[in-house]
């Protein structure tokens, strides 16, 4: 990110505040970060993560969508660097009440923000067979996602699917045995794509790149950590197009992958890839 003391960074998903505080010590003395998160929980974890920075962070509770609304509230016109490590953070995955995993009996809720309406209980109890294939296809990539979605509105018929166990289990009884020998979960995809689809990720994330980036200065960077192959299109295409305009330079010819030894530490950035760009 080309960090150094002085420099305005945005972390446009706090999350805990790991990054952030890596942020912090390399913009010291001087430097001011903006931490934005939707999640009130990740904000209460950021500050305690960065109490012994007090005056040098901000945190604000919104989505990065708004970054430019944000920074224009806070009387901030441009900044040095920009980070957005996408997708769901480890706590919220092992939070049992949020409902986004497929380990932990919760109800099916998977809001990132819990001011907004809809939740997954609504989606998966609501939404037409023919809804819920589109979105299970389309934002989880599944390609039984027909089937999973005939099986899910048999089963609501019968009883109401209140909670994430109930949800894994239509999908085992759907397409278990076809997935036999994956290394992932039968229910991962579709808890993928009910997520995705009522956090509004995908279109949240083209609009806060576009957004993003007239707010950089002059050899200011973007990095963007994503976890999947939607996630990492958008990116690589957003960037290519800036790059096409003359307004970015992309950094990296090709996504940034961690190493071996950091997947054995830590086995969910598996996924990861990481690309870099800089202001023209």
């Amino acid at each position: 990110m080309s960090l150094r003391p002085g420099a305005c960074v945005v972390d446009a998903t706090v999350g805990g505040g790991g990054h952030a505080k890596e942020i912090i010590q390399n913009i010291l003395p001087g430097g001011r970060l903006i931490g934005i998160d939707a999640d009130e929980t990740a904000l209460g974890m950021a500050g305690a993560a960065l109490k012994d920075f007090q005056g040098s962070f901000t945190l604000v509770r919104d989505n990065f969508r708004n970054i430019d609304a944000i920074l224009s509230h806070e009387g901030v016109g441009a900044i040095d660097a920009v980070l957005l490590d996408l997708g769901v953070s480890s706590y919220q995955l092992e939070g049992p009440e949020r409902g986004f995993s497929i380990r932990h009996e919760a109800r099916l809720d998977m809001r990132m923000d819990s001011r907004e309406p809809l939740t997954a209980h609504q989606v998966v109890n609501k939404y037409s067979e023919r809804d819920l294939a589109l979105i299970i296809e389309r934002y989880g990539e599944e390609r039984f996602a027909r089937k999973i979605a005939r099986a899910i509105v048999a089963a609501r018929e019968r009883k109401t699917i209140e909670t994430t166990h109930d949800l894994v289990s239509v999908v085992h009884r759907a397409v278990g045995g076809r997935y036999r020998g994956h290394r992932i979960d039968p229910a991962t995809r579709t808890f993928q794509g009910i997520r995705i689809f009522v956090n509004d990720e995908l279109k949240a994330l083209e609009e806060g790149l576009k957004r993003a980036v007239p707010l950089l200065r002059k050899d200011g960077r973007i990095a963007v950590i994503s976890f999947h192959s939607l996630e990492d299109r958008i990116v690589k295409n957003t960037f290519k197009e800036y790059q096409k305009q003359g307004i970015l330079n992309i950094i990296t010819k090709k996504p940034l992958r961690p190493s071996d030894a950091e997947v054995i530490t830590n086995p969910r950035a598996r996924s990861a890839k990481m690309r870099v760009a800089q202001k023209g």
